[in-house]
């Protein structure tokens, strides 16, 4: 029995020593920033933080992330141990620099370690990669306080909004001369300009910092407007010069196809909701060019009122409404026979619309009225929804359609529109259910090309005879309907020049 006990006694000891040395230990990085990259042995983790279990033995650990000088070590790892350890990461050296509109504004730079880096109008010299925080102020000016985290070569510009603006000013950048049209991709990383009366004529460009990532030629004439299909694999742009239409793989950026409409100043495109047809207006024409985009090949020319621009598809694709820019004339065709039925004559000069099909109603600009119209899709009654600024042009709805966009041109020079007239250009964002207005910007000369983000987070428009974009951060619709009008109680004192 003693000699048993002694065999047994041996065996138990003989586990546990097994048992120390097969045991895995726990292993637990933490990293900073919180989502460097770490490499530890054949475990890896992105978010700054690897946790698993590991044999003893030596290890070869890698901690990196851009703007940080990477930290490498071989770490030996006891038997039985928990391994616990936190890295900070050495911050790279970058250059910064800050330009401020407008250039008398006071900047505060507090860092990572909370210095300060205090001065005005600008900043250019290095900083330590890391947290950023930007604190401008200007007399006559709103504050703006903006973190950023710097891991490379940064140059910034800034713009601080007129009191009460709710809509932020992000940037403004140069788009080529005569931006006509303008349309951002649903991503936003894109904005698509057109170009009147150069070549090439789009430009696209990054809308967050203003720089030209392209230029697409449409065989040596301009661009008037720009649409994307359903999917945005296609963009559309429309040239004046030759009355064609130009379809282009937003991918590759190439020209794929090229549409003649047979007709005269081809402007407005308007795709089918099942992708299917596309209906050009031809303001010169006085008619509609309708294609097959299957086929590629034009199906008619539908005769319409007097200058045709705006055009709207109901979404059963049976009718088409036209707005007449010559004498404010809304016209319905029927696609089935082609009949044309004219609805409403303001004696104006309608321009473009947007719909809002759950609520059945369609809005309409009026450049002659200085007016948005608003028409009852079930009864096709016509009736006054807000007054403008002068020569309101292209429109657009924000997603939810609780608000409309209006871009207005501004008063003409005497003597000729070609020239920049004796005010500003402004956008209006009025609320759909009560008329109100809920913020107002004061833009350059000649406001034309609008486009609300599909996601409803971005607006940006251009100045025509500026050759500029202007890109703004669009606030939840609760921050506008409680902003108390934003500017629209004090815009028009900026309005004249």
């Amino acid at each position: 029995m003693k000699r048993y006990w002694l065999v047994f006694g041996f065996l138990l000891a003989v586990g546990v020593v097994i048992f120390a040395f097969t045991r895995p230990t726990s292993v637990e990085i933490i990293a900073y920033p919180s989502d460097s990259a770490i490499k530890f042995g054949d475990q890896s983790a992105t978010d700054g933080k690897l946790t698993a279990d590991f044999k003893t033995g030596a290890y070869d650990l890698e901690i990196s992330r851009p703007g940080f000088k990477t930290h490498s070590e071989k770490i030996e790892l006891k038997r039985a141990k928990i391994f616990e350890k936190e890295f900070a990461l050495e911050p790279l050296k970058h250059e910064f620099s800050l330009k401020i509109q407008p250039e008398e504004a006071q900047y505060r730079l507090t860092l990572f370690d909370a210095s300060l880096r205090e001065g005005e109008f600008s900043f250019s010299g290095e900083l330590p990669a890391g947290s950023l925080k930007v604190k401008l102020t200007a007399d006559g000016y709103q504050d703006l306080e903006k973190v950023i985290f710097l891991d490379q070569d940064t140059d910034l510009t800034l713009w601080l909004d007129q009191p009460d603006q709710l809509l932020h000013n992000l940037g403004v950048f140069n788009s080529g001369p005569a931006p006509k049209g303008v349309a951002l991709t649903p991503d936003n990383e894109e904005a698509w300009v057109t170009r009147l009366v150069t070549s090439p004529a789009v430009g696209i460009y990054d809308p967050f910092t203003g720089n030209m990532l392209d230029e697409i030629d449409l065989g040596g004439d301009g661009g008037v407007e720009v649409v994307f299909n359903a999917d945005s694999t296609k963009a559309y742009a429309s040239q004046m010069q030759t009355a064609k239409v130009y379809e282009i793989d937003t991918a590759t950026r190439q020209v794929e196809r090229i549409f003649d409409t047979e007709s005269a100043w081809s402007k407005v495109i308007e795709l089918s909701p099942d992708g299917r047809t596309m209906f050009v207006a031809n303001w010169s024409g006085d008619d509609v060019a309708e294609f097959d985009l299957e086929s590629g090949q034009l199906r008619r020319r539908l005769p319409t009122v007097d200058t045709p621009r705006g055009l709207y598809v109901t979404s059963d694709s049976q009718q088409l409404y036209v707005a007449g820019f010559g004498a404010g004339e809304l016209e319905r065709i029927d696609l089935n026979d082609g009949s044309r039925h004219l609805i409403h004559t303001s004696g104006g000069a309608m321009r473009h619309f947007a719909t809002d099909e759950a609520k059945g109603v369609l809005y309409i600009s009026d450049m002659a009225e200085d007016a948005i119209w608003l028409m009852d899709l079930a009864t096709e009654e016509v009736s006054q929804f807000v007054d403008t600024e002068s020569n309101p042009n292209t429109i657009d709805l924000s997603p939810d359609k609780k608000v409309l966009y209006v871009s207005n041109r501004g008063v003409n020079d005497p003597e000729s529109y070609y020239n920049a007239g004796p005010e500003w250009g402004s956008i209006l964002a009025f609320d759909t259910e009560t008329g109100k207005i809920l913020d107002a910007i004061v833009g350059g000369n000649q406001c034309t090309g609008l486009d609300v983000s599909p996601d409803g987070h971005y607006l940006i428009f251009t100045d025509f005879l500026d050759n500029r974009a202007r890109f703004y951060e669009i606030p939840d619709y609760e921050i506008l309907a409680g902003g108390g009008g934003g500017r629209a109680g004090s815009y028009k004192q900026d309005l004249r020049k």
